[in-house]
This record gives structure tokens, C-alpha cells and sequence, in this order.
């Protein structure tokens, strides 16, 4: 188990170095073409917005397509205005529906995503973002909250 463990460690710190490391041409040919593909297909950061800026995308959604990412029963149970739902699990898959074709998608609609508390809504964009969608926001807040707070949501 210490080989195993000391093996992950090795290989977190070679990512971590490669990464460092890409910045420096030189470095970064000397590095095996695994690590510098794995470097180069990390998930990029995703783009986060909280409550407040939320509510204004709610209340004035313009272009944005909001999308609850929760599963039907939860959606169900009580949502934001505007929203669809399309639970994170599928939403590589059924964001077409919305969108248009693979083909002919906008993407650079801005689409933001909501769950419950933000993590799936993040591990939904991070999606979007290996498919191409370049605008696209994680809400990172508590729906409880937002509820609770008096803004829209309907059941």
C-alpha cells in the first residue's frame, strides 16, 4: 500500500511540475507526451457567480440560458423561474435540445448552471466547457437560501 500511495504522490508532483514546468519551452519538449497531454487537457477554471449576480441574471435573463442541473424530482419540487432542467448527468447529451446541433451550436450563448449548493452546477460547466461552450457560469449559493431570501422560485 506505501508503494501505491507513494506512487500516486509521484505522479501528482511530475503533473504538478509539468504544469509549472510548460511555461518554459525548453523543459516542456524534455517532458513525456502522456504528461504534457494530460497538462494540456486539464479542466480549465470554470467561471462562478453567487446569489446576488444571479438574481440579476434571473430577473433579466436576455441571451442566458439558465439550467438547473438537480435531478426531475428535485426540479420538481420547486425551482427558479425561467430555469430548465437538465440533470448534470446528461446535460453533454441534452443541452442539443436547447442549443441547436453539435454543428451549428451557439457557443458562446451564455448558459448558467444552478444546482442545490454549486457542485454539480460546476462539474456540469467544466462539461460544457469540454464541448466548446465558452460563456458558461457555475451559481455557487445554497437554493435554500435563495428560497428562503424571497427570491423568485416557483413550485
Amino acid at each position: 500500500m506505501k508503494t501505491m500511495n507513494g506512487l500516486a504522490l509521484c505522479f501528482v508532483s511530475v503533473l504538478i511540475g509539468a504544469s509549472l514546468s510548460l511555461s518554459s519551452p525548453a523543459l516542456a519538449q524534455s517532458l513525456p507526451p502522456a504528461i504534457k497531454q494530460n497538462v494540456q487537457t486539464a479542466p480549465k477554471p470554470v467561471r462562478t457567480i453567487g446569489m446576488e449576480e444571479y438574481r440579476k441574471i434571473v430577473e433579466n435573463p436576455g441571451p442566458a440560458l439558465i439550467v438547473d442541473v438537480r435531478e426531475p424530482y428535485e426540479y420538481a419540487a420547486g425551482h427558479v423561474p425561467g430555469a430548465i432542467n437538465i440533470p448534470r448527468g446528461v446535460i453533454q447529451t441534452e443541452i442539443w435540445k436547447h442549443v441547436g446541433s453539435a454543428e451549428k451550436a451557439d457557443a458562446e450563448r451564455p448558459i448558467v448552471l444552478q444546482c442545490q449548493a454549486g457542485r454539480r452546477a460546476t462539474l456540469a460547466a467544466q462539461t460544457l466547457g469540454e464541448l466548446g461552450f465558452t460563456q458558461t457560469s457555475a451559481v455557487i449559493m445554497n437554493l435554500d437560501d435563495w428560497r428562503t431570501s424571497g427570491n423568485p422560485f416557483v413550485k
